[in-house]
């Protein structure tokens, strides 16, 4: 796998130290609150996994499938829900833990739909964010690194389900994609 990747982007040890930040300041902006964290699947698990590790307060987790891609490269700006939640959010702080935010288009989709669940909050973290391909407004609580437009892989991205799980931020060769 490491001969189809480009440049590694964030290494290992830039991803531990920037989600034990991001884990930090969760805890403390949501201390005495009713946190439940949402993972989007299946590119957000190892982002979730390991920021939960570094959340020192209760919490509780679930996950969603959401699609906009298929096997596609860019988003077809449908979304379908392919697994919803299995709990009520009802009155508690909603965390919506994402690997990457490039359009936004299907957060923002998701942020509206469980807002319409009623929770007290609905808010965004990210691993990575990518500005420049930003199709919808939408505010981001907690991101960990602003990427430039490549086509990225590793830590839970992927591209055709491959790739998921290198330890890395890496570059994809485009003769891979293309």
């Amino acid at each position: 796998m490491r001969e189809d990747i480009e440049k590694i982007l964030i290494d290992e040890e830039q991803i531990s130290k920037k989600i034990k930040e991001i884990g930090n300041n969760i805890s403390r902006d949501y201390k005495e609150k009713d946190l439940i964290l949402i993972g989007v699947l299946k590119g957000s698990v190892m982002y979730m996994a390991n920021l939960a590790k570094e959340i020192d307060i209760p919490c509780t987790m679930d996950f969603m499938s959401v699609s906009s891609y298929g096997n596609s490269t860019t988003s077809s700006g449908v979304v379908k829900i392919l697994k919803d939640l299995d709990a009520s959010i009802e009155g508690k702080d909603v965390l919506i833990v994402e690997d990457i935010i490039d359009s936004g288009i299907t957060l923002k989709y998701l942020q509206k739909y469980l807002r319409a669940k009623n929770p007290n909050s609905v808010e965004i973290t990210t691993l990575l964010n990518k500005p420049e391909r930003r199709k919808a407004d939408i505010y981001v609580k907690y991101v960990g690194f602003e990427v430039p437009d490549y086509f990225l892989v590793g830590y839970g991205l992927d591209y055709a389900e491959k790739y998921r799980n290198l330890p890395y931020i890496g570059i994809l060769k485009e003769e891979i994609y293309k």
